[in-house]
């Protein structure tokens, strides 16, 4: 390989790395990845998981989000997602975790059986009043890492690393086991959520939505 071919390899990569964990192309399927502060374990509890699915649900009824694939798990979620056309991303993410950061804080702080709130509340405190961007707390971390999924194989690796939490986790032996995860669509079964599965072509550059 000669040294502009090089020269030109590079910086394709240097400006998807620098596009790394920005919504840079609104009509790009995207990885992304968001968790609660410090980590808690919130989701261990139905409840509070519900909240999430339901607000997934609104979004993809009302807000213009296309859902492909989405993985709770304890302390986290992982989607892969895409904007109606003349939506953004960043909007709607925006708004669902606002929405769930307020409907979760006052599940949590009002379950008179939720014991963990006790310690649990002063960091969602904490950590609001360490970011200026919050009134008064915080719930989820504050970057989203969104990761442009721009060849099929790369979907094929972000569709099996997101099934294979639970799977990872020990908490399921197989992906479609586990009902707060998009691996039962994957598997020809109804899951939690309808979502658009992904058909990934062996030779072809992109996707096809059905």
């Amino acid at each position: 390989m000669d040294l502009k071919n090089q020269a030109g390899i590079f910086e394709f990569y240097k400006i998807i790395l620098s596009r790394k964990y920005k919504f840079s192309d609104h009509e790009g399927v995207y990885f992304v990845t968001f968790a609660v502060v410090n980590w808690i374990d919130v989701f261990t509890r139905k409840e509070y998981r519900d909240i999430v699915v339901d607000s997934l649900n609104f979004c993809k009824k009302e807000k213009g989000l296309i859902l492909f694939a989405w993985c709770l798990m304890s302390n986290h979620i992982h989607l892969i997602i895409q904007a109606e056309q003349g939506k953004f991303l960043s909007d709607i993410l925006r708004d669902f975790k606002k929405f769930t950061s307020k409907t979760l804080l006052k599940a949590i702080s009002g379950n008179k059986f939720e014991s963990r709130k006790n310690w649990m509340m002063p960091i969602f405190r904490a950590n609001g009043e360490a970011n200026c961007n919050n009134e008064k707390f915080q719930f989820w971390q504050q970057d989203n890492h969104p990761i442009v999924l721009f060849t099929p194989r790369f979907i094929g690796q972000k569709l099996f690393y997101l099934h294979n939490n639970p799977v990872k986790a020990g908490i399921v032996d197989e992906p479609e086991e586990y009902i707060y995860s998009s691996a039962r669509n994957y598997n020809g079964k109804t899951g939690l959520i309808d979502v658009d599965i992904l058909e990934l072509p062996i030779s072809t550059i992109g996707f096809i939505r059905f």
